[in-house]
């Protein structure tokens, strides 16, 4: 079991990220109106299924509940419109923290400033931070009271845990001017080559900075185009789960695990692992990285 030492503890809402393996338990990152998702009727104007995105998200306390298993949506907007939408119905559902995440920053500027209007600042992590973040995403946290934000670890180097360190340090100026006081960091999978290289380099920024670290892990099997044709569509999940909690046995504090609704299968493993870690760190039977 690894210690890393000098491990941050971040409380972002009602919910503790980070700390020694076994510490606290790892928080279950699912996405929710992201692209095509069948819940949604007009990804433009926000409007969507309320009944159904509502059963999903009581669906991941329930789960969350049973486990311990801190769980939280990943809110994806395709218009500043939309995701202002998403957000009301979000912070009005659930009272736990959650993310703001767009492919395009002026949506995720949108989210900020709704986010102030709205008084969910405390509750908003913002997705994500990384070395290709534009100048206004950081001056509207600036000018915000947001604190938390994924810090993605983005490099063209896929293969490469050093690559991503160094991605993480060309980022540290850009928390400090933004005011980004409780960084997770997203160690950057993009497919199954890069699964060992993201693990590695959380470890690493684990030991030099303490950071809680994580990844959309899921990604390496999304981006698998030839794997369903293998093993058929059912052998994904299988497959995603391995994804999902091989950097989380090395010692990381959280996973985004892709769509919302495969909370049902990763709540039950992380579960197994977290129950495991928790026994045995009692041993003390630790190897100090």
């Amino acid at each position: 079991m690894f210690r890393f030492g000098n491990q941050k503890v971040f409380e972002i809402g009602s919910v503790k990220i980070g700390g020694e393996l076994g510490e606290n338990p790892t928080v279950l990152i699912g996405s929710i109106f992201y692209g095509k998702h069948k819940i949604v009727e007009d990804e433009k104007k926000g409007i969507f299924n309320r009944e159904a995105a509502e059963k999903l998200i009581k669906e991941v306390e329930e789960l969350s509940d049973k486990t311990g298993n801190p769980g939280l949506v990943d809110v994806v907007g395709m218009s500043e419109e939309a995701i202002k939408k998403y957000m009301e119905f979000v912070a009005d559902v659930t009272d736990k923290p959650f993310l703001v995440d767009s492919a395009m920053a002026d949506i995720k500027i949108a989210a900020v400033e709704y986010a102030k209007e709205a008084g969910l600042e405390k509750r908003v992590i913002y997705n994500s931070i990384s070395p290709e973040s534009k100048d206004k995403e950081i001056e509207a946290l600036e000018n915000s009271d947001i604190e938390a934000a994924v810090v993605l670890t983005y490099t063209f180097n896929v293969i490469s845990s050093k690559a991503r360190l160094e991605a993480l340090e060309k980022i540290l100026p850009k928390l400090e001017k933004a005011g980004i006081t409780k960084p997770i960091v997203d160690t950057f999978v993009m497919d199954v080559p890069s699964l060992p290289a993201s693990a590695k380099a959380a470890m690493e920024i684990k030991k030099k900075y303490g950071f809680p670290c994580g990844s959309g892990a899921h990604n390496a099997i999304a981006s698998w185009r030839g794997f369903r044709n293998m093993f058929g569509k059912d052998a994904e999940k299988s497959a995603v789960l391995i994804a999902n909690t091989m950097q989380l046995v090395l010692g990381s504090d959280f996973v985004l695990y892709g769509p919302v609704e495969d909370a049902k299968h990763v709540f039950p493993a992380v579960f197994t692992l977290d129950t495991a870690y928790r026994y045995f760190a009692r041993t003390k039977d630790f190897i100090e990285v």
